[in-house]
């Protein structure tokens, strides 16, 4: 059949499984924003205030999904709006599609209105990025795209439509989407090796990284975990793959995980790295992590293997089917005595006594919220203070329940990744944790809040300073406070209400829990100002490049 090129773009939404797409539309866009008209019947558009926020709402509902998420923009700089987004989105190895506009191709080149090269802007922060030319790639240049996204180590992919080519007649031939291949293992020899180190270990941990929930294997990881009696310990992308309350998850890991975390890693003498990557923010010292261990690394990307930490085995493969070859053959390992020192580390602060402040607690906050919500409620995070304390408090039960910029650190994320899940799960409820900085970079997105009539509540951890890098001054820098005091004036409540959404306060410790109710009860936009100390700390912490060993516990 004969269809515009606008017209190819939704047929191919429809074909992907795709029902909903965030985005902001203009010149370069109109036709396909036309052609979004006259399929509004079977792909809903959610119209944020920014186009930064749809690609964080794109990314989100994939997050929360496990599918693809799809942002639209115009040329220009609807276009380079989304470039954080997309970077946001590749580190964090999320199936992300970005249709964007550009002007028409006789202009191309030309420095014309709204034109830039976006192709080449996002080809080092995308899985890759595609001009199209000719009408007749369009729908093969979309296909792509999405196996592209979804496949292997997943991320964002951009794909640049001029305006002539949306409004080109062309053949347009429906097809079933390609399905994945089934999956191999590159290296399968590797599988008894890992089984016998395993075998051997009186001390085993394993480090759990988003891999897991990226492989949707979270079943056959518990499965994995259980039998082999293993401690795990995740990263912050990792959390959720294994319920908090499980006897073996032990909680977050790295810089700001619990003490018993990195008491582990130092004494164990096996670490199995199931889809993580050795960030930074885990293996500070990267010589001298897990130093006395053998380390596995368990991997579907193998630019990963040895890149950070040199591994004694890996696996090169899915997760998913790496961890049930494993538990194939494998004999049930107990490790008593080992979860039985664990169990000591965690209680190892239990008589440390909380430093008085007339103010309320983050923690509080957060474990109100752990006692309100259902286990399969939708916690989103921006980045700083707040991240990590959610990371350390927040219980989450459930996979692809918490959504958090993990490698990026994109302050701003929040708003958009909330709006996402909140879309793609009408029936949940979703809270985001903010802190006053974060916030104030994407809080335009209150309004798409409103205007879709989305029960998200917003907790603003306002401490009236850039908490993070005020803790970092404190530490390493003399107490100098350069720029991270704005004293801003912003009254949220305000802020709230002009946007037409409720605004509610808490400066007390008894106003967490009836407040938080209240929010709930409402089943409608909240924003929540808790007015928590500007000293309040991320502890325990382990310095950049450092480990266990130099762990800072009080401040």
């Amino acid at each position: 059949m004969k269809l515009t090129g606008a017209d190819i773009i939704c047929e191919c939404l429809l074909e992907q499984g795709v029902d909903t797409v965030f985005g902001y539309p203009g010149g370069a866009a109109l036709n396909t924003y036309d052609a979004l008209y006259k399929y509004s019947d079977k792909i809903k558009h959610i119209l944020t205030a920014h186009e930064q926020g749809a690609s964080h709402a794109a990314d989100g509902y994939a997050r929360s999904t496990g599918k693809t998420g799809v942002v639209i923009t115009t040329s220009g700089p609807g276009a380079t709006n989304i470039v954080t987004g997309l970077a946001t989105a590749n580190i964090d190895s999320i199936p992300l599609v970005a249709i964007t506009a550009n002007v028409n191709l006789d202009q191309l080149g030309r420095d014309s209105f709204q034109e830039v090269d976006i192709v080449n802007i996002t080809k080092p922060i995308t899985k890759g990025s595609y001009l199209v030319t000719k009408a007749e790639d369009l729908a093969s240049t979309l296909r792509m795209a999405f196996k592209l996204a979804g496949s292997g180590r997943k991320g964002p992919v951009l794909v640049d439509v001029p305006k002539d080519i949306t409004s080109t007649v062309t053949e347009f031939t429906p097809l079933e989407p390609e399905q994945p291949k089934p999956g191999e293992i590159a290296n399968p020899d590797s599988i008894e090796r890992v089984q016998e180190l395993i075998r051997k270990a009186r001390r085993p941990m394993i480090y759990a990284g988003g891999g897991i929930l990226s492989a949707d294997a979270c079943d056959v990881f518990k499965q994995f975990a259980e039998l082999i009696d293993a401690p795990v310990c995740c990263s912050l992308m990792g959390l959720g793959c294994l319920p908090a309350s499980h006897r073996l998850c032990i909680g977050n890991i790295g810089m700001h995980g619990g003490y018993e975390t990195g008491m582990i890693t130092a004494a164990c003498d096996l670490i199995i790295a199931v889809g993580a990557r050795f960030s930074d923010r885990v293996a500070g010292d990267r010589d001298r992590f897990g130093e006395q261990a053998k380390i596995v690394q368990l991997e579907i990307d193998r630019a990963e293997i040895n890149k950070n930490v040199k591994v004694d085995e890996y696996v090169l493969g899915d997760a998913k089917l790496i961890l049930q070859e494993l538990v194939k053959g494998m004999e049930q390992q107990e490790h008593n005595v080992w979860l039985a020192k664990i169990d000591e580390w965690k209680h190892h602060f239990d008589d440390a006594s909380k430093p008085y402040s007339e103010y309320p607690f983050p923690e509080d906050i957060i474990e109100a919220v752990n006692e309100l919500k259902a286990d399969d409620d939708i916690i989103a995070t921006d980045v700083g203070q707040h991240q990590m304390w959610v990371a350390q408090y927040a219980k989450i039960e459930t996979r692809k329940t918490l959504l958090t910029s993990g490698g990026m650190g994109t302050m701003g994320f929040g708003m958009g990744a909330s709006i996402g899940a909140q879309v793609s799960h009408p029936d949940k409820r979703v809270f985001l944790f903010t802190g006053d900085g974060s916030f104030h970079m994407n809080l335009n997105e209150l309004v798409t809040m409103k205007s879709y009539d989305l029960p998200v509540i917003v907790l603003v951890m306002n401490n009236t300073v850039l908490g993070m890098v005020r803790q970092w001054q404190k530490l390493f820098y003399g107490n100098r406070f350069s720029q991270t005091d704005p004293h801003r004036a912003t009254d949220f409540v305000k802020l709230a209400n002009a946007f037409g959404v409720e605004g509610m306060r808490i400066t007390k410790t008894e106003e967490i829990k009836p407040v938080i109710e209240k929010a709930l009860a409402m089943n409608t936009t909240v924003v929540i100002d808790c007015q928590i100390s500007p000293d309040a700390n991320v502890l325990p912490m382990i310095p950049p490049g450092k480990t266990v060993n130099e762990i800072v516990t009080e401040m």
